[in-house]
């Protein structure tokens, strides 16, 4: 048992709730899971370095199992009226809402995000299967004018049919419910792979929606499939023909794999990758507003966000002045298990990531950074897992190779502009990522600038709040070697569907596009 803040969470418990066992098998087709005999992954928490459970790895042979059965399975499934399938997902978000307490928990620990974190990553679960829910009613296309007389065209949206889901260990259960809530009132069956980071998540999820499929006739098992492995099984669906689209969340190095295999046999891919995402600081800004945005976004999820605060971009009349405030900001973190709320940095994901955060920051030190703080590893009582860092940073250069690069940890690099904001922009855009991006100031002409064609070249900007924390109501994704893809709300559900026109002819004559005439004796 861990005490959390006079509270005891007993982790036993969470495991037992969510059907997780000593050892576990790493594959399911739909309810049934198979007894696997791949390679074990021990899936060790980074709050306290504890082994949580271990996992059989899926083999080539079950993820082939796992493809049989979704194809079977998509055959019902599209014919079932979307609405009523917006139905098996509301009863899904139901399940989460029951199991939010347990399933936040496991992701804190499994992953080291902090409780609130973990139960905010739930509700966006829930949030999606809302959206999702009144979505089903909506799968609309377009009526349009024909030239020809009596004619009629429309456009209208099918499934694809199996959807391959590959998801990364920082956000280990929301980015699978956001493909897969859509994918489903779509009509397609999904295929997940999460990361084997993170592979408790995963079976957590699958348990919880094979409850909902067991009680619902008409949602045929097979609609979602669970194949927990390595790089290995992300190249089988990256390859596989009878996977019409690739959804991969992760390094910008795994997606231009996959993409590239993907676009060799004529598949789609929905890739989220790296970002390196800027806040410019205008001298009009407010202060008190940009302070908890900055550190949130730089130090929230210890940095292993996507969208966390990469680099902050300082006009130079209040550049000391924010500087200042940020150090002591810094100075006042909390820093200890994730499952204690009065802590604001938990620890990073496993030992690889704590040498990569301070590999990188010497690499930027020998670029000439100067450090405004400079972070240590934590260790002793509460620290053994061996993954607390302290946040750092780092006074740079944009042009420094090592800010040109996406750093999975908290470290933040700040550095000044002068003149309007023009020049600003031009910094921020100056990466090869383009995810998220924010600008604080009280100037409308800076503001409207910053959001124009001219401004910033991201695929989320934002005004005076951070670059964390999207809303799941809005497209989410980013340009360059961020991907392009757009997962969530807004309309991101057409691109789990196949898009058809349609012409009718209502009359008696056949008269040809374009006035050609073909007439025949």
């Amino acid at each position: 048992m861990l005490e959390v803040m006079n509270e005891t969470i007993d982790i036993q418990k969470v495991l037992t709730t969510l059907g997780i066992e000593d050892e576990n098998h790493g594959a399911a087709i739909g309810t049934q899971w198979l007894a696997t005999k791949g390679e074990k992954i021990k899936s060790y928490s980074p709050v306290d370095g504890k082994l949580i459970a271990s996992i059989n790895a899926a083999t080539a042979a079950d993820y082939e199992a796992s493809i049989l059965k979704a194809q079977e399975a998509f055959k019902s499934w599209r014919n079932v009226p979307a609405p009523r399938r917006g139905e098996i997902v509301r009863q899904f978000g139901d399940e989460l809402r029951k199991q939010k307490e347990a399933l936040g928990a496991l992701v804190s620990y499994e992953m080291g995000k902090s409780l609130q974190e973990g139960l905010g990553e739930v509700q966006e679960m829930i949030d999606i299967c809302d959206f999702a829910v009144g979505l089903s009613r909506q799968l609309n296309g377009s009526t349009l004018h024909s030239e020809r007389p009596s004619h009629r065209m429309y456009d209208q949206y099918h499934p694809l049919g199996v959807v391959g889901i590959i998801s990364a260990f920082n956000f280990p259960v929301a980015v699978w419910s956001w493909n897969t809530a859509l994918a489903w009132i779509a009509g397609n069956v999904c295929i997940w792979k999460p990361s084997e980071k993170t592979p408790l998540c995963g079976i957590a999820c699958q348990n919880i929606i094979n409850k909902v499929i067991e009680d619902n006739e008409d949602a045929p098992d097979g609609i979602s499939c669970l194949v927990v492995g390595d790089a290995e099984i992300g190249k089988l669906m990256s390859q596989d023909k009878r996977v019409p689209l690739v959804s991969a969340t992760g390094s910008t190095r795994m997606g231009k794999a996959v993409s590239q295999t993907v676009a060799a046999r004529l598949g789609k891919s929905l890739l989220e990758l790296g970002g390196n995402n800027a806040v410019i600081i205008a001298p009009t800004a407010d202060l008190k507003m940009v302070l908890p945005a900055l550190v949130f976004g730089a130090v929230g999820t210890t940095g292993q966000r996507c969208t966390s605060t990469r680099r902050i971009i300082i006009h130079e009349s209040i550049f000391d002045e924010v500087k200042s405030v940020l150090k002591s900001a810094y100075g006042q973190l909390k820093i200890g298990s994730s499952l204690d709320e009065s802590n604001h940095v938990g620890p990073l994901i496993d030992k690889d990531a704590v040498k990569m955060y301070f590999d990188a920051i010497e690499a930027a030190k020998a670029e000439g950074a100067e450090m405004l703080v400079e972070g240590s590893l934590l260790e002793g009582a509460g620290y053994e897992s061996g993954c607390y860092v302290e946040p750092s940073i780092a006074i740079v250069d944009n042009s420094f190779k090592v800010v040109q690069t996406e750093t999975f940890a908290p470290l933040v690099y700040i550095m000044k502009y002068s003149g309007d904001v023009s020049n600003a922009i031009e910094i921020q855009n100056d990466v090869p990522q383009g995810l998220s991006s924010a600008i604080m100031t009280m100037n409308m002409r800076e503001q409207e600038e910053f959001l124009s064609q001219i401004g910033s070249d991201c695929g989320i900007a934002n005004v005076n709040i951070g670059t964390s924390g999207a809303e799941i109501g809005g497209a989410f994704g980013g340009e360059k070697e961020t991907g392009g893809g757009r997962e969530s709300g807004s309309d991101a559900w057409k691109v789990y569907m196949r898009r058809q026109t349609n012409t009718i002819n209502w009359g008696a004559s056949l008269p040809l596009a374009q006035g050609i005439k073909f007439d025949l004796k």
